[in-house]
């Protein structure tokens, strides 16, 4: 459970149910379990029978009702390509990207409007209701400037959880409406064991790889996408720089351009500070050329969401690595 992984995190979520603040902000690297935390503590909070207790019960109806998605107290305010029912639309109505147009990366300003109905009317089961932010810097300015009125002038027994990978990304007025809850890369050893758990051979392996966010290292060691990364780890491996390049379509440009990114770090940090961070194994080479190529990869894995010709974009990638 990503509560007990993230201890000391829940316990500063759990120590404030006395005093609890309008407005909480979790933040932290990707993939350590910060949605889980809110989704977990925002059952907590609907849960009807936690008395003094520090986790939901998990049987009453509240418990029940947000397990199955469909608590009436309880609204996420998410981008609409998770896949999620960011709230805009009545019950029952599912939510879909207009025809011709893919799901939007953005929490639209109609989410945020959609919300009033709900925060400034009493709770339907005669509680708190709470509102789950994810990922908050995904808010354009018109959503965070309707979020923030909310904020400014919070209604009664409303509880807003934002959810940040990027909190210098949301406004100042934001961030000081909110108490912040850091939440930490945990313990590599819990994490690896934790990871072991859930079946993942080679937990140590993977955890390294996601710089020790047991969320994303359970997502590589489980999904395609793992697949992909292995092979292009393997391809180093072998020194066959050509292989690396032999990408059959869009979907494989971005683990590889992560990779090249993680195996440059390793390669500069090796020769800075003697060891690497990702777990690549990759020999110590020339700093400043890596650092330089890492960088260059970070600007690439955004651009390997565009459309473009995969083969070349790969060799491109490829042919711009130092030689040592």
């Amino acid at each position: 459970m990503i509560s007990e992984l993230q201890y000391s995190a829940w316990a500063r979520l759990t120590g404030k149910l006395d005093r609890l603040p309008h407005a909480l902000l979790l933040h932290g690297a990707p993939g350590v379990g910060k949605l889980a935390l809110a989704e977990r503590f925002a059952q907590l909070l609907v849960c009807e029978k936690r008395g003094q207790g520090s986790q939901p019960c998990g049987n009453c109806d509240g418990c029940r009702w947000f397990l199955g998605g469909n608590h009436p107290d309880v609204r996420f305010l998410e981008p609409e390509s998770l896949g999620r029912s960011p709230g805009t639309q009545e019950e029952g109505e599912e939510v879909k990207a207009k025809e011709g147009k893919a799901a939007s990366n953005q929490i639209k300003i109609e989410q945020a409007r959609a919300l009033g109905d709900f925060v400034y009317t009493v709770s339907h089961r005669g509680g708190r209701r709470v509102i789950v932010v994810h990922p908050a810097e995904t808010m354009n300015t018109n959503t965070a400037n309707a979020l923030l009125k909310m904020l400014e002038e919070p209604p009664a027994d409303a509880v807003f959880l934002l959810v940040s990978h990027r909190p210098a990304r949301l406004l100042p007025t934001i961030r000081s409406r909110c108490v912040p809850v850091p939440v930490p890369v945990p313990d590599p050893k819990a994490a690896a064991a934790w990871l072991a758990t859930q079946g993942v051979k080679n937990a140590a392996q993977w955890l390294a790889f996601a710089g020790g966010a047991p969320l994303r290292a359970l997502e590589y060691a489980t999904g395609e996408r793992g697949e992909a990364i292995e092979k292009v780890l393997r391809a180093i491996a072998s020194g066959n720089r050509a292989a690396l390049a032999e990408v059959k379509d869009r979907d494989e440009l971005e683990p590889l351009a992560e990779v090249l990114q993680k195996m440059a770090l390793d390669r500069a940090f090796s020769k800075l500070t003697g060891h690497g961070k990702y777990g690549s194994n990759a020999a110590a080479g020339d700093a400043k050329a890596w650092l330089a190529y890492a960088r260059a990869m970070g600007r690439h894995r955004t651009l390997t969401r565009h459309p473009l010709n995969p083969k070349l974009f790969a060799a491109e990638m490829v042919a711009g690595m130092p030689e040592n």
